[in-house]
């Protein structure tokens, strides 16, 4: 590995376990303490969330939002936004390609696969409240985490552009007067270590300035191996630290700054060779679906920072101000070699950085009556750009640099008003005022210096705007005191722009820019406490009208003119229009003492009612991309009391997915790389002692399912299709001490 797995992190960890017991009988949840579950369980907890920007209780929000608090993400093992995907109606993520932390995210199926500046994702991704732009390193790992919710559906009104099929909101530990704090240790196959430790409380002795740190190190050997390098690849070499302070000058004043860091070292992850490539006969598909005879170098890093300060002011017992100031940035360096081989058939370097600065001020009104709401205003300004050098067949040579200039304000507003005390009304819009200002240069060189021009493949300086309303309403009926029944419209929208990959000379339309798309969303559903609150249904049927769809897709091209295509570049295009509707149920169900059954399960029909490529409809040949038709998990845990030993925890876990299409290629012109449908089984037992310790011993895939994710078809050009893998077997081993 590039750098020494015995990190800063782990020696905070040892640190840290040579605190005395004391100070865990002094902590609250801020602490991370395990609290001793050796009682009897007999009813199920509810869950607040901010899913409405206001603290409500999971099962009393109108709205289909999944949340995980510190417990389940141990019990269900979630180490990155990644593990989520199983565990959440609807919901495919995972690592981008050939990267180890930028983040594939659709919902309901919709998103965004293409990480490219200029290029928006369709789910946002928040941390602390503030919005990450980009994809690269987004694909945060979880460590000292308050609560992760994931709201599906367009989320338009109050969470803006790009929050199209969802978001993710992921919640760090909250600033506590009480001194506490944890250090972990996690041991597993492929040599895994991890290590995770935070502490936190008060510096002084009134709690008026309080700080917490966290901070994490994560590291594994590769899963394969460059055959003619001996390189490990689709490895793991993760460090991160979180910093907060907090100023509570008083009960009605407090003041919190945040920085966030994270670097990725990780090596390239390895793609399978599904077919041989017709330009290197002598390299043939290997057996493993990690191992890789790559020619480029082992190069793949993200470091991603981000720094906010957030004002809090409760004005009166009914008005509350929030202001939230924010800067995030990052810087990717990566080497995709695609058709992973040593010949020089199509190989990038590529280099991305972005840089972005936030605004939001919200007023919160609830004066105990029968109204209470939120307003607001949010600027967005941001930059992202980079180079990418293309060398195909080590006879064109040619680069895509350019800068994204965003600059987007809006002003919104929900509120809810109580028609009667069982009816309940919810309205909301957000205006949105955007500006996407593209500089591009394409040009084609000599040689692989890269020194010397030779041709223009597109060269721009566009601007153009962008204006939305996003309209929401609903209406909830509480039938009874554990049935809540809700109805919705909501409108999403994802931001247009131009396509920075533009080859103009051979294809003029691909320097014009695309349209932004919308999603108009009906849904309905019902969230139930039954059987003496020991029974939790969460039901959501949805039907959505997406218009003006936004696909990447890789395009061949004559470069030369002899009539045969030898190049591709990355094409981005509106597809037209197309429909999607499902069905998604969650559910906890306490049979009975020491058991716990949950899961869910959802049903996702999409179709494309328009999609002109060349002139035609071709909408009845085209699938959407991760969208698999059925999809849902379950897990069965038992919990058991072992007297002054604390408790036990098992668990046995099975997800499932439908076949898939994991790339939006064009399938009369490329077959889409797929994938059939699969299940992963995964287990764990967790010993928390009562006191200080908790030890897990978990495994995932414990099959050793091999399933893709997504994967690259350049075949008519370049010869190139492959596919990326899922994670095989692991198992881990961790300790952990709480004070």
């Amino acid at each position: 590995m590039k750098r020494t797995k015995i990190s800063l992190a782990i020696s905070v960890v040892l640190g840290l376990a040579c605190y005395t017991s004391v100070h865990a009988q002094d902590t609250d949840s801020a602490g991370a303490p395990d609290e001793d579950q050796s009682a009897a369980v007999t009813k199920l907890e509810g869950i607040t969330v901010t899913a409405r920007k206001r603290k409500e209780t999971l099962m009393d929000v109108p709205v289909a939002v999944t949340a995980f608090t510190p417990e389940r993400v141990d019990t269900l093992n979630i180490e990155d936004l990644g593990d989520l995907g199983g565990q959440v109606p609807n919901l495919t993520i995972y690592a981008a390609r050939g990267s180890s932390s930028t983040v594939t995210a659709y919902i309901r199926g919709v998103g965004q696969s293409d990480p490219l500046w200029g290029v928006d994702p369709g789910v946002g991704i928040y941390l602390d409240d503030v919005y990450i732009a980009r994809p690269q390193g987004a694909l945060l790992d979880v460590f000292d985490v308050e609560r992760v919710e994931v709201l599906r559906g367009p989320q338009g009104t109050l969470y803006g552009k790009n929050t199209i099929g969802g978001a993710i909101k992921y919640v760090s530990r909250q600033l506590s007067p009480k001194f506490g704090g944890y250090g972990q240790i996690t041991v597993g196959n492929y040599s895994q270590l991890d290590a995770k430790a935070a502490v936190g409380g008060a510096l002084d002795e009134g709690g008026k300035f309080r700080a917490r740190v966290a901070v994490a190190s994560l590291n594994r050997d590769g899963f394969g191996r460059n055959i003619v390098t001996d390189q490990e690849v689709s490895d793991k070499e993760i460090n991160a630290a979180r910093v907060s302070f907090g100023i509570f000058a008083s009960e009605t004043f407090d003041i919190i700054f945040n920085y966030d860091w994270m670097d990725d070292q990780s090596g390239v992850r390895g793609a399978k060779m599904l077919q041989p490539n017709r330009f290197v006969p002598t390299a043939p598909p290997l057996d493993s679906r990690y191992d890789v005879r790559n020619g480029m170098p082992n190069v793949n890093d993200t470091s991603m920072d981000g720094a906010s300060a957030t004002a809090t002011w409760v004005m009166n017992d009914a008005w509350t101000l929030k202001y939230i100031l924010a800067h995030r940035s990052s810087d990717t360096e990566t080497n995709i070699d695609f058709d992973t081989t040593q010949a020089p058939i199509a190989d990038v370097k590529a280099f991305y950085s972005d840089s972005q600065t936030t605004n939001e001020l919200q007023v919160n009104y609830d004066a105990g009556g029968r109204s209470r709401g939120v307003i607001g205003l949010y600027s967005f300004s941001g930059d992202a750009g980079g180079q990418v050098l293309n060398n195909f067949f080590n006879l064109l040579f040619g680069d895509t640099q350019g800068t994204v200039y965003t600059d987007s304000i809006a002003v919104y507003g929900d509120w809810t008003f109580d028609l009667t005390d069982t009816l309940k009304l919810d309205a909301g819009i957000r205006y949105t005022d955007e500006d996407k200002h593209a500089v591009v240069l394409n040009r084609g060189y000599s040689d692989g210096t890269y020194t010397t021009p030779i041709s223009v493949a597109a060269d721009f300086d566009k601007t153009i705007n962008f204006k939305n309303t996003s309209p929401k309403i609903s209406l909830d009926y509480q039938a009874t005191p554990e049935v809540m029944m809700y109805g919705s419209f909501s409108r999403g929208f994802k931001s247009g722009g131009y396509n920075i990959r533009a080859q103009a000379t051979a294809v003029p339309r691909s320097a014009e820019p695309f349209k932004d798309e919308q999603v108009d969303s009906f849904e309905v559903g019902s969230k139930m406490s039954l059987l003496d609150e020991s029974l939790f249904l969460n039901v959501a049927a949805f039907y959505n009208d997406y218009q003006d769809i936004q696909l990447s897709v890789f395009t061949a091209y004559d470069s030369d003119g002899d009539g045969t295509d030898d190049a591709f570049f990355g094409d981005f295009t509106n597809a037209g229009k197309g429909t999607a509707k499902g069905l998604e149920l969650e559910y906890q169900w306490l049979p009975a003492e020491g058991w716990l059954v949950s899961g869910n399960l959802a049903y996702l029909k999409t179709r494309y009612d328009k999609y002109i490529f060349q002139g035609l409809n071709i909408a009845n040949e085209q699938e959407f991309t991760n969208a698999p038709e059925k999809s849902g998990s379950v897990n069965v845990e038992y919990n058991t009391g072992i007297g002054d030993g604390g408790n036990l925890a098992f668990r046995v876990g099975f997800t499932y997915q439908s076949h898939v299409v994991a790339t939006t290629e064009v399938t009369r012109t490329a077959d889409p790389i797929t994938q059939g449908g699969y299940g992963l089984l995964n287990a764990g037992v967790i010993w928390r002692t009562g006191k200080d310790w908790m030890f897990s011993l978990q495994g995932t895939n414990l099959t050793d399912k091999e399933y893709r994710t997504t994967g690259y078809n350049i075949n008519s050009a370049l010869g190139v299709f492959t596919g990326f893998y899922g994670a095989p077997r692991q198992y881990t081993l961790t300790a952990r001490y709480s004070f």
